[in-house]
């Protein structure tokens, strides 16, 4: 017998000793499924006997029969399959033994080369690999450092660089004085670095600024272009303007502003121009030097502007030297105040309320009355509306009141007086007062601590200084009622006026008048002296009002 008819044999034989071959699973399977249509457990049991004694009759190497049709065909089936399997076998050997002499002296000598290309492919693959690996973890970069310190590595030096030279600029700039940083302060380190400890160059400008230490990021507050102060932090400004802003805020309030330009400016600051937000807010709640102004306006009075403004008529010429307070013009203006607010908050309100309508006069002349002297004949009543107006207030003082509608509810009643047509003589009272002498108010009304013994702790007028035998005038018309001395007074003039009001004129050195006199406003009555308890040449002026004494100021121009 021939080798290869051995060999053949050899694995026919091998193939019948082997375990269950996948053609023969699947035959044992479909003869299986076969017998399942007869669906009843017991027969399913008695099928399966018969299924597991065909796979052992094959197995052996026998021929299972069975006189069912699809079993049959799935017992033939696996013995066409390996007999077709071995026809193309036998054919393709053929064809490979024929070329095989041929191709034995190629074949060697291929796969000599096929044994060494494969090995330098391989080396060629892993060198590109770890060079891909290495440089996808490392990179080129440069690492910037000041004074020692490593602030940031960044893989573009050339902008690196600009960043510094532009600190450098904005440094200068802000500071007004020359910075210019030297070779071994900021210092650039070329080298591989790991990818992932490249911060980029967005933050070194911050960072190298923060070291250099001179100037800072900040945000600075500006009213009309006055630096108030600076701070580093954002926003904070803002919330501080916003805490004034609701101060005045109300339900009614239709608009919130400042007077002021207020500005907030972010930019480069020295840093030790930074203030703490509590600086900055006494700062913009403060004054600064500045003017105040009055405008002068029909119906005014010297002595009214200055009480309005909570100063007396010598504060309010000290700060406008050169008025003649019995003489004011309408458009003149005083100055009130010498000290004006950082920040002014202007609140506008729409206000609704219920508000008193005036009554027109009517008058009715009268032959036995003298002339300005008037008397009520009908009393008149206010009359009410429901008044809507938006009100201005300047830092929680009312400046502007504008009705913007006026419904009445009740009218006024109209008030009938009588009024004098006998020629007024000289000396009958005007019912106003004019300053009895001019000169600076060495001490004011209430209470007080001279320092001087026997001199009251309640003064009871004003001490108006003036030069020794200086002409003291009658404040208004009337009747002298007294001229003596009176212990601490001195040398006193007391006139009374008619109409409820008396004045005292006291320390007086001579008297120009005597008691029973009738004079008029303007009159010399006596000269300035030191009579009394007194430090000095002065004029002690008093107004009694119905026997009380009031102040004075309140009733002079």
């Amino acid at each position: 017998m021939s080798r290869s008819g051995q060999n053949r044999k050899s694995e026919h034989h091998n193939r019948d000793e082997a375990p269950m071959s996948f053609a023969d699973f699947f035959a044992a399977l479909f003869a299986w499924i076969a017998l399942l249509p007869d669906a009843l457990w017991e027969r399913i049991r008695g099928d399966r006997s018969k299924t597991e004694k065909l796979v052992r009759e094959r197995r052996s190497g026998g021929f299972p029969e069975s006189d069912r049709r699809v079993v049959q065909f799935f017992l033939l089936l696996p013995a066409m399959l390996r007999m077709w399997k071995s026809l193309v076998q036998e054919r393709l050997f053929r064809r490979r033994r024929f070329s095989l002499s041929f191709e034995t002296a190629v074949a060697v000598r291929t796969t000599r080369q096929n044994r060494v290309r494969p090995l330098v492919f391989v080396f060629v693959a892993l060198i590109f690999a770890c060079g891909a690996v290495f440089f996808s973890l490392y990179t080129p970069a440069t690492t910037v450092s000041y004074n020692g310190r490593t602030l940031e590595i960044v893989q573009d030096a050339a902008e690196a660089k600009k960043i510094a030279a532009r600190v450098e600029g904005l440094t200068t700039e802000t500071l007004g004085s020359n910075l210019a940083f030297s070779a071994d302060s900021v210092v650039y380190t070329s080298s591989l670095v790991r990818r992932s400890e490249i911060t980029g160059v967005e933050h070194l400008e911050k960072e190298l600024t923060d070291e250099v230490g001179l100037v800072i990021y900040g945000y600075s507050l500006y009213i009309d272009d006055e630096l108030v102060g600076s701070t580093q932090y954002e926003g904070a400004l803002e919330a501080l303007l916003d805490q004034m802003r609701q101060i005045g805020v109300t339900g009614d309030t239709l608009s919130v502003d400042f007077v002021e330009d207020v500005r907030i400016i972010p930019g480069y600051v020295p840093t030790n121009s930074l203030k703490n937000l509590g600086e900055i807010a006494e700062k913009i709640n403060s004054t600064k030097v500045g003017e105040v102004t009055y405008t002068v306006v029909s119906g005014d009075t010297w002595g009214q502007i200055a009480y309005d403004h909570d100063m007396n008529n010598a504060a309010l010429l000290e700060l406008n030297p050169g008025y003649d307070i019995d003489r004011i013009n309408i458009g003149d203006e005083l100055v009130i105040s010498r000290e004006i607010p950082y920040l002014t908050v202007r609140v506008t309100e729409r206000q609704n309320y219920v508000d008193e309508v005036n009554y027109d006069i009517a008058y009715v002349d009268d032959s036995s009355m003298y002339q300005g002297d008037t008397r009520v004949i009908e009393k008149g009543e206010y009359g009410t509306a429901d008044i809507v107006a938006d009100v201005v207030y300047v830092n929680g003082v009312e400046t502007e009141r504008t009705v913007l509608s006026q419904v009445m509810l009740t009218a006024p009643k109209t008030e009938t007086r009588a009024r004098g047509t006998k020629e007024r003589p000289s000396w009958m009272p005007t019912g106003s007062f004019r300053w009895p002498a001019y000169g600076r108010i060495t001490s004011g009304f209430g209470y007080r601590n001279t320092g001087i013994r026997g001199a009251s702790t309640y003064h009871q007028g004003i001490d108006i200084a003036c030069g020794y035998g200086t002409t003291i005038v009658a404040a208004d018309g009337g009747t002298v009622i007294y001229t003596g001395y009176k212990g601490a007074m001195g040398y006193t003039v007391i006139i009374d006026h008619g109409n409820g009001y008396h004045t005292y004129y006291e320390h007086c050195s001579s008297f120009l008048c005597s008691a029973g006199q009738h004079v008029y406003k303007g009159q010399g009555i006596a000269r300035c002296g030191s009579t009394g308890v007194s430090s000095g040449p002065h004029c002690h002026f008093g107004i009694m009002k119905n026997g009380t004494y009031v102040n004075p100021l309140n009733y002079l121009p």
